[in-house]
């Protein structure tokens, strides 16, 4: 029985993302020939009144005002994605900051940012290879609540593309929260389901609402 009942919902889903796909002119001409065939046929006796009439016409303007309106507002998305796009490519080629503990090296250099929830009077920050190994450690000292910068010289490490970083922020003694961010290079700007994204040096792309900072 619960198999004779997923299917059928099955059937019902397909049916109805296909009707789905039908224009509004095509409905309301489906409508209107099943409105004349129902009135070729009704009962003589019992004729459908004019309140019935007015209703199932009503439904299908509705119907179709509702698919008017839904094509206007894709196409208004569409063009909106468009201008952000054109907007966008004046970024490329700048620097951004994205939320991620790994750190792309550019000329020998890997920059990136820690966001600190409260202050800390002892920030260290620990440089790893994606295999854990620790490289180096970079000591910050004390730093305020919010956003700090620092970089870190990878010019003695040939062949390494990336590394990785974990921050370490105390104050008393007491473990501070923080957010790790990368910084990249913007090199391309496109879309990816229907929202503008950003194509970066080091890494994959990633949609624009990802950014944190531009630079």
């Amino acid at each position: 029985m619960a198999t004779a009942v997923s299917n059928n919902t099955a059937l019902s889903g397909t049916s109805a993302t296909s009707s789905g796909t039908v224009s509004a002119q095509e409905q309301t001409d489906r409508f209107m020939k099943l409105l004349v065939a129902q009135l070729n046929n009704q009962d003589p006796m019992n004729p459908m009144d004019n309140a019935q009439m007015t209703s199932q016409i009503a439904q299908i303007n509705t119907v179709s005002g509702i698919q008017e309106l839904n094509a206007t507002m894709q196409s208004m998305a569409a063009q909106f994605t468009s201008m952000q796009v054109l907007q966008g490519a004046s970024m490329v080629g700048h620097g951004v900051l994205v939320e991620s503990n790994t750190l792309s090296i550019d000329s020998g250099t890997a920059k990136g940012a820690i966001n600190l929830a409260s202050k800390a009077d002892k920030v260290t920050i620990d440089i790893k290879t994606s295999g854990g190994q620790l490289l180096e450690t970079i000591n910050l000292g004390a730093l305020p609540a919010g956003q700090s910068n620092f970089q870190w010289d990878a010019s003695k490490y040939s062949g390494l593309s990336s590394v990785n970083f974990k921050v370490n922020a105390t104050q008393g003694g007491n473990t501070v929260k923080s957010t790790d961010l990368a910084q990249d290079t913007v090199t391309a700007v496109g879309t990816e389901n229907g929202a503008m994204s950003l194509q970066l040096k080091g890494r994959t792309a990633v949609a624009y609402s990802a950014i944190k900072s531009i630079l």
